[in-house]
């Protein structure tokens, strides 16, 4: 028997591999089979930066993009077009891990405009919109974690819709968002729906949080400082897990859990390592817990699966660690509630510019297209 890869071990610690991004590309050229066959890949995400990259460099949406241009469709139908046509392509490749899952994985994320982030209504309209035109099973909608996102988080899983809460930051924010969860469950439930089908995830950010606390601490410029840097990240993600455990294991969710609810899992997102002073794979070896996801740029999973080393649960065991990580930080005068405001603001300011790109890029070719 030959000796089990990195990404299985993973797997076998009970850590589901998605990967962060989507073309079409990857879709005809068979690589994403691929990753499913050989990486133990069970899932995809997207977000507006993967779509404006995909749209920009890829040849292989000249033949919709000419089919849209001779409709005279516009550019935001355009875009909506050609990001759930690669949504539902790639629900279907995973619709037999879906099935071998009971649907906890094989799931594709979409997400919504990012322009409506603090937009109620308008997010819960785009949800719906965009889950009716992927009309797949495994697909799960991404909504921002902003206050206003809240709600729009709780109606679109009270009408049956499957989520990924996008942009978590902020262990405050979290119970936020778990507390958003199970009222759209409870919901759920009173509308009749099947609480088995609906399955959700909540999207913590990690690698953001180093990038932006290290460069506070490079500034300080002390020892202590610097015995700090690259810890951030790991210990609120640890504390995020804490929460998930409390949380997911109180009277209010095993009544839920009754009923045929599933958990909302703890998703690590942004686990590329920007920082080269890192180990490549920081941000999974120290992240295995029980169910969980871990959503990887290729960059990633190929470390991963070339030189990770998986010693099983690297969370539940350091909860007091990483609380004294965020003391330590506060004490040196650097302000978990600032940062995590800031990476939100940021994070959501990424993402339009990227759909405004993007809108622009699709505009052009459809200009070229009616040219030809």
């Amino acid at each position: 028997m030959t000796e089990q890869t990195p990404t299985a071990q993973l797997s076998g610690a009970g850590v589901s591999i998605w990967l962060d991004d989507l073309s079409r590309e990857r879709l005809t050229s068979g690589s994403l089979q691929k990753l499913i066959d050989e990486k133990n890949v069970v899932g995809v995400t997207t977000n507006p930066s993967i779509f404006q990259a995909a749209i920009s460099k890829g040849e292989s949406y000249a033949a919709q993009v000419a089919e849209l241009a001779a409709r005279g469709a516009d550019v935001e139908t355009a875009v909506f077009e050609i990001t759930t046509r690669d949504v539902a392509d790639a629900c279907d490749l995973f619709a037999p891990v879906a099935e071998a899952s009971k649907g906890v994985d094989g799931r594709v994320s979409i997400e919504v405009d990012p322009r409506k982030a603090w937009d109620t209504a308008g997010t819960i309209a785009e949800a719906q919109r965009l889950h009716a035109a992927v009309n797949k099973s495994n697909v799960h909608i991404k909504i921002p974690a902003t206050l206003e996102g809240l709600e729009a988080i709780t109606e679109t899983l009270a009408s049956g819709i499957s989520v990924n809460v996008t942009l978590i930051f902020s262990l405050e924010r979290y119970r936020a968002v778990i507390n958003a969860f199970m009222v759209g469950i409870e919901k759920a439930k009173e509308n009749g729906h099947d609480l088995s089908q609906i399955h959700s995830v909540a999207s913590f950010f990690v690698s953001r949080v180093d990038t932006e606390i290290d460069k506070q601490l490079t500034a300080l410029g002390t020892e202590e400082a610097a015995a700090l840097k690259g810890k951030a990240g790991v210990a609120n993600a640890r504390l995020a897990y804490q929460i998930y455990q409390e949380q997911f294991g109180s009277e209010r969710w095993k009544l839920l859990a009754e009923a045929g609810a599933l958990p909302q899992r703890p998703l690590w997102a942004s686990t590329g390592v920007k920082d080269p002073a890192y180990p490549d794979t920081l941000y999974v070896t120290e992240l295995v817990a029980p169910n969980v996801v871990n959503t990887m740029p290729e960059k990633t999973l190929d470390a991963t699966y070339d030189h990770a080393v998986v010693t099983g649960d690297t969370v539940t065991a350091h909860y007091d660690e990483a609380n004294a990580v965020l003391n330590a930080l506060e004490g040196l005068g650097v302000h978990y509630n600032d940062v995590v405001a800031l990476l939100e603001k940021e994070g959501l300011e990424k993402f339009v510019a990227s759909w405004k790109e993007l809108l622009e890029d699709v505009q052009q070719a459809l200009n070229s297209a009616k040219g030809a």
